[in-house]
């Protein structure tokens, strides 16, 4: 266990303590604190961050090294690799306050993001420039550090992420968060693997920010199942073969158990590709579950842990003895599942039985190296398009009352796949 002190403004000392994580990126990290909000000297979400997990996302010391250059852009403060700690956050509010002070002063806005399934190349060119403009970030776990490379410089980010039996802020906390940030005026960016309306619990954030009249919008992300599909070469529908989709979540909130068991039931349909969400802690007894619903044991299935990054696997298999090869192969989440005839149509499958059924089967599409530079102003929505930096919503709003940002803010995307 490593120990690390977080000081408040008034002296007062904010315990935390970290240990590997076995099922996170990160370190899980525990706060204990000593003292109320009020007697570490802050409020709002520094205050949360001072009660809950001021450091959290923050890898073990022993671990910075190795890990600043892949996740930190040219630019970047090492310092502030995965969150900010209070003092920090506290002065940066102050600054966005200051920054927004005159007779037109108004509430920041959020937007929520979606990242994808992993691979930067699957970002929309709007979330590349609002992860460039932001005053501050609050991301996800599954938001991968190739990502987090576009997000600006001056940013501030704020780790919510959150795992099976550990979450490092509740998502009541999370609106808190969103809400505070916004009330002082910050263009806030909510970032969330996939889309924040697949799974991602966007509707809620939406619902809490708008009754508190905070404006919301929301920028669409590939889902993991198009994206993973996609690149598996795994078609979701398919004439005479499947006429459907269905998306269904491994798992369910308490006392939600029995109306996902309907679900599963349901979805028991020859013609019917599923693909499962969060559901490989569950996935012995989703496929007892759809094989006495009527679904046929030899039915084509296929789980891929972290699809569209370089640290995927795939396991294919029927949907009878997918749960155990799995677990041979020892896959952890985040793992997609997929089940239906349209898996036997990719040349995954048809190259995994040739080879004899292996265990492991990763072949899949290699898209070309990501080498994009793009300065474009779109205007408003239906405008022409012509030859100038990007600017929207997020930095005419940064700049208000506090001037141009610096040219190598710009929004543009810039990455390699």
């Amino acid at each position: 266990m490593t120990n690390s002190l977080l000081r408040g403004p008034s002296g007062s000392l904010a315990s935390s303590a970290s240990s590997p994580s076995t099922s996170g990126r990160y370190p899980a990290v525990i706060t204990r604190a000593r003292a109320t909000p009020r007697g570490l000297g802050v409020s709002g979400p520094a205050a949360l961050l001072a009660c809950n997990v001021a450091c959290s996302g923050r890898p073990a010391a022993r671990r910075v090294a190795s890990v600043v250059t892949r996740s930190i852009a040219d630019g970047h403060d090492a310092e502030r690799l995965k969150d900010c700690d209070v003092l920090q956050l506290e002065t940066f509010l102050q600054a966005i306050r200051e920054r927004n002070q005159g007779p037109s002063q108004a509430p920041g806005e959020v937007f929520l993001v979606g990242t994808g399934p992993g691979d930067p190349g699957l970002l929309t060119l709007r979330a590349a420039q609002l992860m460039a403009t932001a005053d501050v970030v609050l991301y996800d776990r599954l938001v991968s550090d190739e990502i987090l490379q576009l997000v600006g410089p001056s940013a501030r980010m704020v780790y919510v992420g959150k795992t099976a039996g550990y979450h490092t802020r509740r998502q009541e906390e999370i609106h808190e968060l969103l809400l505070a940030f916004a009330e002082a005026g910050a263009l806030v960016v909510r970032l969330k693997g996939g889309d924040p309306y697949v799974f991602g619990r966007g509707g809620e954030e939406v619902g809490y920010l708008a009754a508190h009249g905070i404006r919301v919008h929301c920028v669409p992300g590939i889902t993991a199942a198009a994206g993973i599909c996609a690149e598996l070469g795994i078609p979701l529908t398919h004439r005479g073969v499947a006429t459907s989709a269905r998306f269904l979540t491994g798992h369910s909130r308490e006392g939600g158990e029995e109306a996902l068991d309907e679900a599963v039931a349901l979805a028991a349909d020859p013609h019917t590709t599923l693909i499962v969400y969060m559901g490989l802690s569950n996935l012995a007894k989703l496929a007892s579950q759809l094989v006495g619903a009527g679904l046929d044991p030899a039915t084509p299935a296929v789980a891929v842990e972290r699809g569209t990054t370089p640290g995927r696997r795939v396991v294919y298999g029927s949907v009878a003895e997918l749960h155990e090869l799995a677990g041979r192969a020892g896959l952890r989440t985040p793992t997609l599942i997929m089940i239906g005839e349209v898996v036997a149509l990719s040349h995954g499958w048809q190259g995994w039985a040739a080879a004899g059924r292996p265990l492991e089967w990763n072949e899949a599409s290699s898209y070309p190296a990501l080498k994009l530079s793009l300065q474009l102003d779109m205007g408003a929505v239906g405008g022409k398009v012509g030859a100038a930096g990007v600017e929207g919503e997020g930095k005419k709003r940064a700049r208000r009352g506090a001037g141009s940002r610096s040219g190598e803010e710009q929004a543009g995307l810039v990455g390699a796949a």
